[in-house]
């Protein structure tokens, strides 16, 4: 298994979270036979797994923890823009692109290299027509259009 400090189950899935003493520096979606971790002696970890379930109890709820994301000039301007789209609410990778300048292909690409997913909302960008457009990779239904699937149901989206 991955280094990750804590495991939170989620309907959907396990969410692992790594996280310094300091950062959470990464979010990844695990199969859900993989069983929940708590987090040892990481505030951090600690901090992300209860706001976590709090977004999964309430999907109006808005996240508060210390990142540390490492990408590109590009990528971060990518993931702030996503960290500005409210619950509830989607952007096609167009209008994203258009809001800071980009194309909407190296948006999808930021989208895929994001490091902290749900915390940095990928999830809500879509494709034009409201697609669900790609997720981790995958442009096919299956494990990862499923999560996408069930995060902009869960917030209310209305291009879900």
């Amino acid at each position: 298994m991955a280094p990750f400090q804590a495991c939170v189950r989620a309907p959907f899935c396990t969410i692992g979270v790594s996280a310094t003493d300091a950062h959470v520096t990464g979010i990844r979606y695990l199969s859900p036979e993989v069983p929940a971790l708590a987090p040892k002696r990481n505030t951090v970890a600690y901090l992300a797994c209860v706001q976590l379930q709090a977004y999964l109890d309430d999907p109006a709820f808005a996240f508060d923890l210390p990142l540390k994301l490492a990408g590109t000039r590009h990528q971060l301007a990518v993931w702030e823009a996503m960290q500005a789209i409210p619950a509830g609410q989607t952007r096609t990778y167009g209008e994203l692109a258009k809001a800071i300048g980009s194309s909407a292909r190296a948006v999808g690409g930021a989208c895929g290299a994001n490091p902290i997913p749900i915390v940095v909302p990928c999830h809500r960008v879509v494709g034009a027509g409201g697609s669900l457009g790609g997720f981790m990779g995958a442009r096919e239904e299956g494990f990862e259009l499923s999560i996408k699937r069930w995060l902009l149901a869960h917030e209310g989206a209305r291009r879900a």
